[in-house]
């Protein structure tokens, strides 16, 4: 009903958000000019930026407020977010607010949405900062084309300036031209993983370093656009290059975000990718583990990976159709097997969905390539067939409490546990 009546008469609309949005801030006293405001933005890593920077504003001696996909937190209190919406409702965020500035932090980090800002989210706070991590074509079809989800994301970056904010946009994102024009003469810093002093929090001086795990090691490989971000902001804010190293090296990542189980030999990586160029480069750098390990350089030896199986599907309710066989050509790329499962179907059928991944496998991958609906049992599967040496990927949910099936429904889910129940099997076998 209410998306008949928003493509029906969007201008309506838009009205009926903007002033929600106004009322919420003036119910709750305008909050956000008592804090200092941060928001991060793009397409991929606003999660792992945000707990990135709140790691080290922390380690600082900071107070912080957070707000994302992932948790809520105020101070010392933090708890899972189920929510279910990246960028909640505007009365939830200005009472969040609110409850940051009672609590006595100094900073509040919010995740921002291209579909909050649409609906007026962002407005009637004091944005102090804003950072774009990066930019790729996602929410196609609730925007109308790639160029209108890219506006709206300028949109919120403008906001933030016309405010007095300080708006940070990535050199090494593809897009960066499209922002840095559209923003020329503001006050905008420009950052890269390639500058000075975030390159050596990037790759601190072997004389300093300390040993670390290979996850940490992976992590922090894996993670340099978004440890690029957080450092960028913190040293803006003054925060010391040390601290910030410091804080970066003992990072212990974010659950669902190339999260490790391992057990019995077997190694299992969990993460949230959920579009094409999220999920090549989880299977880029996944083949790449064993070399860039420094373990696995200890006394001569070249340990190779093993295969890559992968499990993956594609959300429905008409989300981002296109991706679809995208994501199934990317997997046939990178996969030795590929195991296509459900995840979000919605209202959509299930099966339909994962045809439409299958449509853009190879057809030389076909033979390697099979379809379980249930998601636990596709898991399953795939745990079964690691071996020794051999990488399960299993994409898509991350750390997201449920599984949303038709009518609105919701049933409780989590990966981690799935695959740990799956590895506990196979290990009594």
């Amino acid at each position: 009903m209410f998306r008949r009546i928003f493509y029906k008469f969007p201008r309506l609309v838009g009205y009926y958000h903007y002033l929600l949005a106004r009322l919420a801030a003036l119910w709750h006293g305008h909050p956000s000019r008592r804090i200092f405001v941060i928001g991060v933005t793009g397409t991929k890593g606003k999660t792992t930026a945000l707990e990135l920077l709140n790691s080290i504003l922390e380690a600082a001696g900071k107070r912080t407020a957070l707000l994302s996909s992932f948790r809520i937190k105020i101070g010392e209190r933090s708890e899972r977010s189920t929510l279910g919406n990246t960028m909640p409702g505007r009365f939830f965020i200005q009472r969040f607010l609110s409850k940051a500035v009672r609590a006595g932090c100094d900073y509040a980090l919010i995740e921002v949405t291209s579909q909050g800002v649409a609906m007026h989210r962002h407005r009637f706070i004091d944005w102090n900062m804003a950072v774009l991590t990066n930019l790729a074509p996602e929410h196609i079809e609730a925007h109308g084309s790639f160029e209108k989800y890219r506006l709206t994301k300028l949109d919120f970056l403008e906001y933030v300036v016309k405010l007095g904010g300080r708006v940070f946009i990535n050199k090494d994102d593809k897009n960066f031209r499209y922002f840095g024009e559209a923003l020329q003469d503001r006050d905008v810093i420009e950052y890269s993983k390639s500058d000075a002093g975030i390159e050596t929090v990037l790759n601190p001086n072997p004389m300093e370093a300390v040993p670390q795990s290979e996850e940490q090691f992976f992590l922090s490989d894996f993670n340099k656009d978004n440890i690029a971000a957080a450092a960028a902001v913190a040293l803006d804010l003054g925060v010391n290059g040390d601290v910030i190293k410091e804080a970066v090296r003992n990072f212990p990542g974010v659950p669902g975000r190339m999260e490790f189980v391992r057990q019995g030999g077997a190694t299992v990586v969990i993460d949230y990718a959920h579009t094409p160029d999220s999920l090549e480069l989880v299977y880029k750098t996944l083949l790449g583990l064993k070399s860039k390990n420094p373990a696995s350089q200890a006394g001569g030896q070249d340990l190779k990976p093993g295969r890559l199986i992968c499990v993956l599907g594609a959300a429905g309710g008409g989300r981002d159709k296109w991706k679809r066989p995208a994501m199934g050509k990317i997997a046939s790329e990178y996969c030795d097997e590929i195991i296509l499962t459900n995840e979000d179907p919605y209202d959509e059928d299930p099966k339909e969905i994962i045809l439409e991944i299958k449509k853009g496998v190879a057809p030389e991958k076909i033979q390697s390539t099979d379809i379980i609906l249930s998601r636990r049992e596709a898991i399953g599967r795939a745990v079964d067939l690691a071996k020794e040496g051999d990488i399960v990927a299993v994409t898509g949910k991350g750390s997201e409490p449920w599984l949303h099936i038709s009518r609105g429904r919701k049933v409780p889910w989590s990966d981690r546990r799935v695959v740990e129940d799956a590895l506990k099997k196979r290990g009594g076998r």
